[in-house]
């Protein structure tokens, strides 16, 4: 079980850059005795992965600190990297910035992912009958991340956009994708969680976690009230695969203000049900009927 963090510890973005800081640099000592690893194309990913919200420009020595590079190896990536139109670099203050180039490969993985094409015509339905937010999410280890998303006319939570990732247990597409999983992978993936709440209301002991991923097992989705934004309620269900296994999840979220959770889960709750299990039947094999014909 995480203990309860101290008051005194740093604030989010504080903790989120430290955490960014040691994942740049562990990255590439944890893969460097993996013979077929190019590590120089590891290092220009790090230094791209270095820049974020709360780094949105660096200096060569800022970048060289936080991706554990010499100053001399730093110089020779960004340089490249820029060259290759990656990033750009102030002419008058000698910092780097990424470049809107950085979303071609995300603009691919949209243009190709099948998901995300089969989902589609339910995500856009669900926003026009219900008129609230629609998110399509992916589990990628311990975290969720948005893939589409239709904003309400209402605007709740603005600062979410394509790309942006959420921890797994304390989201509602992240539950229903956990209760969706062998129970022994769901334990393994939580076990390497940073436990922690976000909220008065986050079920972060682990106790209480793998308890709601049994609830949420049995009703087919799950529920996240203000877990990990205030006023956020969310309601999902997981969308899996031939084998069973979850490949995302579809979420309504609505504003407190609006809905009481108990009024969103009714409401709510059949939705994505319906939803998720019709994307899910899609691509599957037709079972064999009683005489073995198809």
């Amino acid at each position: 079980m995480a203990p309860r963090r101290p008051s005194s510890r740093l604030s989010d973005t504080e903790s989120a850059t430290v955490d960014a800081d040691a994942s740049v640099k562990e990255g590439g000592a944890a893969r460097a005795g993996d013979p077929l690893m190019v590590m120089s194309v590891e290092k220009a990913f790090r230094v791209l992965n270095a820049f974020d919200a709360a780094r949105p420009t660096m200096s060569l020595t800022q970048i060289a600190s936080i991706v554990g590079l010499d100053k001399s190896a730093a110089q020779r990536f960004t340089h490249t990297l820029e060259k290759l139109g990656y990033l750009h670099k102030d002419p008058e203050t000698k910092r780097f910035e990424l470049t809107v180039k950085t979303l071609d490969l995300g603009h691919h993985y949209l243009r190709g992912n099948g998901l995300l094409e089969r989902s589609m015509p339910y995500l856009m339905h669900l926003s026009k009958t219900t008129e609230e937010t629609i998110n399509l999410t992916m589990l990628d280890d311990t975290e969720i991340v948005f893939v589409s998303r239709f904003m309400s006319r209402h605007v709740l939570n603005t600062d979410v956009v394509l790309g942006m990732r959420m921890p797994a247990y304390c989201t509602a597409p992240g539950v229903a994708m956990l209760s969706r999983m062998p129970m022994e992978e769901a334990i393994d993936l939580i076990d390497r969680m940073d436990l922690h709440p976000y909220t008065p209301n986050t079920t972060w002991k682990r106790e209480d976690l793998l308890a709601k991923i049994e609830r949420s097992a049995d009703l087919g989705y799950a529920t996240a009230f203000e877990e990990y934004y205030h006023g956020d309620l969310s309601i999902a269900a997981a969308i899996v695969g031939p084998a069973g296994t979850p490949i995302g999840a579809i979420n309504i979220a609505v504003s407190r203000s609006r809905f009481t959770p108990q009024e969103a889960e009714e409401r709510f709750a059949p939705l994505v049900v319906a939803a998720s299990s019709s994307i899910s039947t899609i691509g599957r094999p037709a079972p064999p009927r009683k005489n073995g014909r198809r």
